[in-house]
């Protein structure tokens, strides 16, 4: 069974706008919330890019139900994975009754060259990214942490404020390779492609069966030629895929790399426009791989109120309808 829920994009809303976001998508009743962490829009159409951290803050306090993930923080350069369990242990106390986890990936060049040290290649990146989750899940136990790695030094390191349940890790994946790395240590899995060997393969080799978490746009609109527009002004970098994304320095890169992306190439990856079905469809191929979450990007920052009343309305029943309704309690630390 699979619990539908609603994405705060930052790559297309400012910080006061988010938390509202949020807190009308409680009300409507999604039955959870992730959050990106950006420091660059992908496109300039998009417009914005606030920190997410005191975004998260704020988004704790106004909301009471609805569980909390980033989507994801990369922990290896802008942030030191030291620094990111601090702030993670105290989003996850403001927020209580277990509601956030922490969601964690190898990152995009697109945020991490700000700090001037340059992009990796992939295998270091996720030596970096598994050194960080070590760092962070000793932290999150309670004790000192001292560490000479190849990638982190860590002098004396203690959280003063934890939760007694810990905070739960999601990572992201993308293929073999780093679902061998991450699956071990992971609480729950996180994937933007919708592949039931993804799923198979995390579970297999984590040795138990964990929450998997997807993510789907989706451009509502009462015109569809106008919510067409709109996804391919500010959305058609996801063509490149996330090989690609990966590696891009910038919103004009990205500019760049998609001129050639046309609004029907957008129309045929997305679902556009009013009706309903179309987009209960546009979520199945997550439900029909397995995974357990799927959250709705609606793109287009000043649709988000539209949207959200749309959800309550239509959207989220017509998606209980279709694929039922289960408990969607929070993620936890296995």
């Amino acid at each position: 069974m699979t619990v539908f829920g609603y994405s705060l994009l930052c790559e297309q809303r400012g910080p006061r706008e988010l938390v509202a976001d949020a807190v009308a998508a409680e009300d409507a009743g999604f039955d959870f919330a992730v959050i990106s962490d950006h420091y660059f829009p992908w496109l300039e159409a998009q417009g914005h890019s606030p920190n997410v951290w005191p975004v998260l803050g704020a988004v704790a306090a106004a909301t009471e139900r609805m569980p909390l993930m980033t989507y994801v923080t990369c922990p290896t350069m802008r942030y030191h994975p030291a620094v990111v369990a601090q702030k993670a242990a105290t989003v996850a106390l403001l927020a209580g009754d277990e509601r956030f986890c922490l969601g964690l990936g190898a990152g995009e060049n697109l945020n991490e060259h700000v700090i001037g040290r340059g992009w990796p290649p992939v295998n270091v990146r996720h030596e970096m990214l598994s050194e960080a989750i070590e760092i962070i899940g000793e932290l999150f136990a309670g004790g000192y942490v001292n560490r000479k790695g190849e990638h982190y030094r860590v002098d004396s390191a203690k959280l003063w404020d934890v939760p007694d349940a810990g905070v739960p890790i999601a990572v992201a994946v993308s293929g073999e390779q780093s679902v061998r790395a991450f699956a071990p240590v992971a609480d729950a899995m996180v994937a933007v492609e919708p592949l039931p060997e993804l799923v198979q393969g995390f579970d297999a080799a984590a040795g138990v069966t964990l929450p998997k978490i997807g993510q789907q746009p989706i451009s509502w609109g009462e015109d569809r030629d106008d919510a067409v527009a709109r996804a391919h002004e500010q959305f058609r970098w996801f063509a490149g895929g996330w090989k690609v994304n990966a590696e891009l320095p910038g919103p004009a890169a990205f500019a760049a790399a998609t001129q050639f992306v046309t609004p029907d190439d957008v129309a045929e990856a997305f679902s556009c426009g009013p009706e309903v079905g179309a987009h209960v469809e546009a979520l199945r191929p997550f439900v029909d791989a397995g995974f357990t979450h799927v959250a709705v990007v609606q793109v287009g920052g000043e649709t988000q109120p539209g949207f959200l009343a749309f959800a309550e309305r239509e959207l989220l029943p017509a998606l209980r309808e279709e694929y039922g309704k289960p408990d969607a309690g929070p993620i936890k630390v296995r």
